[in-house]
């Protein structure tokens, strides 16, 4: 199991702010497929990703247990 968490537009989009997902393992582009699919989500692909609050890139590997975020980007002015 993987817990998911979600912020601003991404929350707003799934209409939660976390999910859990039973996986064992997955790279952070296959989550994001997965996501994609089963939420439509636009701006999933453009998000900052950590797990367990570490920042990674797409081919970062989520494992059983572990918190994925997807932060969007902000801007302001």
């Amino acid at each position: 199991m993987i817990t998911i968490l979600f912020f601003a537009n991404i929350r707003e989009e799934v209409g939660s702010e976390k999910i859990e997902l039973d996986v064992k393992e997955m790279t952070i582009l296959q989550l994001k497929e997965h996501l994609q699919s089963m939420y439509q989500l636009k701006s999933v692909e453009h998000a900052m990703t950590a797990i367990n609050e570490s920042f990674v890139t797409d081919d970062g590997v989520v494992k059983e247990n572990d918190t994925v975020a997807f932060i969007p980007p902000v801007s302001g002015g």
